[in-house]
């Protein structure tokens, strides 16, 4: 007999289809009004992880599930549901500690090692009643250890597939955060950015993404890369559920009200911010006529261009930050195995047949060689801000409520080895990340059935004004919950 495998794949993308894409307003007043369980939702949406992520050729985005994860929704419901997400379920990055979870940042370093104590982003979370349902697989050690990494693989979780095409990449490093939310496998996601990392999936897979100005959500129990530039930020289908979860996320008021705020925005639009996709660029255009059409002020707003000097001082600053920061980080998790960023490098050729064979570790060797906070990294780090603030953001924002402008072009196919092709992405997400402000993604539509994000940058600590200006790009686009096509 003779299985239709396309067949087989629609069924399981149906399953539990309206709890998976529910909105996590929706499910909170039906977890509120008893029209549903917490048990009865988690139960749901581990069925969908079960048949669409983790059989053969799944998506595989969720690296571990919370075994608990189920008694704790029974617990909630037994309680009868306390805090902002009572009953809800949620999916963390797995370089962010949970007690129950591995928290290996993708590294098989790190697999084995026990997580003893939750996060305080995690501690958060459950302090307001959420259920974490699991950890989601990431580019490995979030990006940063190689020039030729592939976005979404690593050696413990393997390749996320985009939900949209599962030949495409998933974007990254937060893939499989981004490609879990596209399939309806959880209501929101925890990523996080260094430089792209949420915004990035956000974009590929078609959903609302925010990095937050670094310090707003605690990076304490996050594996580390940068502490000037990593922020923990949310996944979701939309602004408003975005928005609630960074109030949880960041102890914010009036974010999810700000959604509704109709009051008079200014957009700036910035021309260098264009990608090399025609294509995408545009998408960019008819949209900002939209916006322009649905009554927000619209100016053109000129920048200096991204430089090589300028990408040059953000590796310094991100290799000399790793070097300290991890190590950092290692030498105080609990547990046997790697202490150091060099231990990890040694670990990494020790074990060359399961972590190198498809691309190696020069980033981390950069990083180790690098000599950590020195002369050479002050002077980048001086440089780049001056760039950042002084040059590109301060000055664009002086007379607008926020910028915008296209992200990434649409997936490109993940080829294992070959590294990521960026050369249909924009520099949008530099400024944001050298200075630490806040920025993030809203879906854009579609090119070439694939999707493609806008990027808001917003100023420093201004996540109200930041998702304000969302919601209402999001408004007057009015696409709905973008639902992939679950192509193979």
């Amino acid at each position: 007999m003779r299985v239709c495998q396309h067949c087989q794949v629609s069924t399981d993308v149906e399953m539990n289809a309206d709890l998976g894409f529910a909105s996590a307003s929706e499910l909170q007043q039906r977890l509120s009004e008893g029209a549903i369980a917490s048990q009865e939702l988690v139960g749901a949406l581990l069925d969908r992880i079960e048949h669409i992520d983790q059989e053969t050729d799944g998506i595989q985005s969720v690296l571990a599930l919370n075994p608990d994860a189920l008694a704790d929704a029974a617990a909630a419901d037994a309680q009868g549901g306390t805090g902002r997400l009572a009953g809800m379920p949620i999916l963390i990055k797995d370089n962010i500690e949970a007690v129950g979870l591995p928290g290996t940042a993708g590294s098989l370093a790190l697999a084995g090692r026990t997580v003893e104590h939750d996060s305080a982003l995690v501690g958060r979370l459950r302090a307001n009643g959420a259920i974490i349902l699991g950890a989601t697989n990431l580019s490995e050690w979030a990006n940063i250890r190689s020039s030729k990494s592939t976005s979404g693989w690593s050696a413990v979780g393997g390749l996320t597939a985009n939900p949209w095409k599962y030949a495409h990449s998933a974007g990254g490093s937060s893939s499989g955060s981004g490609a879990a939310i596209a399939a309806g496998l959880a209501p929101f996601a925890v990523g996080t950015e260094t430089n792209g990392s949420i915004i990035c999936p956000a974009s590929l897979n078609g959903l609302v993404g925010i990095k937050p100005t670094v310090g707003v959500v605690s990076t304490h129990g996050v594996v580390p890369i940068s502490a000037t530039q990593d922020s923990p930020g949310p996944l979701a289908r939309s602004v408003k559920d975005a928005a609630l979860l960074l109030e949880v996320l960041a102890d914010l008021g009036g974010l999810v009200e700000a959604c509704a705020d109709a009051q008079p925005l200014t957009i700036g639009v910035v021309p260098q911010w264009f990608t090399s996709h025609d294509g995408t660029n545009a998408l960019f255009e008819n949209t900002v006529t939209l916006l322009a059409a649905a009554g927000i002020s619209v100016q053109t707003v000129n920048v200096p261009e991204f430089t090589e000097q300028i990408g040059e001082d953000e590796g310094v600053i991100l290799f000399n930050e790793l070097v300290e920061d991890l190590s950092a980080y290692l030498t105080q998790r609990p547990g046997e195995g790697v202490k150091s960023l060099a231990d990890v490098v040694a670990f990494n050729v020790a074990n060359a047949d399961r972590e190198l064979h498809h691309f190696h570790q020069d980033y981390l060797e950069l990083a180790l060689a690098s000599g950590g906070r020195n002369d050479a990294y002050h002077q980048a780090r001086t440089r780049a801000m001056h760039w950042a603030i002084d040059e590109v953001l301060k000055p664009s924002l002086a007379q607008v409520d926020v910028l915008i402008g296209p992200t990434y072009g649409p997936a490109w196919v993940s080829r294992l080895g070959e590294g990521d092709d960026f050369s249909g992405a924009g520099w949008i997400t530099t400024p944001s990340a050298i200075a630490g402000w806040p920025i993030g993604a809203v879906p854009m539509g579609l090119v070439d059935g694939l999707p493609v994000g806008l990027g808001v940058v917003a100023r420093a600590h201004d996540e109200l004004g930041l998702v304000r200006a969302m919601a209402r790009i999001e408004a007057a686009l009015d696409l709905g919950v973008m639902r992939p096509t679950f192509t193979r």
